[in-house]
C-alpha cells in the first residue's frame, strides 16, 4: 500500500492522507487471470490494482503513475514488472461523497 500511495503522490498530485485502500485476496478457485494476455508474462504473483480516481488527469500524468506503481512494487515487495496489472476507473468531480451525504467536489 506505502508503495502505490507514494506513486499517486508522486503522479497523482493527491493530497496527504487520501488513503483510501483494501487489498483482497483469493484463492486459486475463485483467481483467474490470462497468463500471456497482451503479450506479457504473468506469473502466478499477478496483482490486480484498481484505482478510483476523478477524471481530471492527463494521459502523462497516468503512464507515470503505472511506471512508478512498478518501480515502487519492484523494489519492495519484489514483484516483476509483468505481474503487476493496473486499471484506472474515472468519475466526475460531482460523484464522490467523502462523508456526511455531502458533495465535497461539486
Amino acid at each position: 500500500m506505502d508503495g502505490l500511495y507514494l506513486a499517486m503522490r508522486e503522479t497523482f498530485s493527491v493530497p496527504e492522507d487520501d488513503q483510501f485502500m483494501t487489498i483482497t485476496e483469493h484463492d486459486n478457485d475463485s483467481f483467474r487471470y490470462g497468463v500471456n494476455y497482451g503479450g506479457i508474462d504473468r506469473s502466478d504473483d499477478v496483482i490486480f490494482i484498481q484505482i478510483s480516481a476523478m477524471n481530471t488527469r492527463s494521459i502523462e500524468q497516468k503512464k507515470a503513475l503505472y511506471r512508478r506503481i512498478v518501480e515502487n512494487l519492484g523494489a519492495n515487495p519484489g514483484l516483476r514488472e509483468e505481474d503487476v496489472f493496473i486499471n484506472i476507473v474515472e468519475g466526475a468531480r460531482e460523484n464522490w461523497s467523502l462523508g456526511r451525504g455531502l458533495a465535497q467536489y461539486a
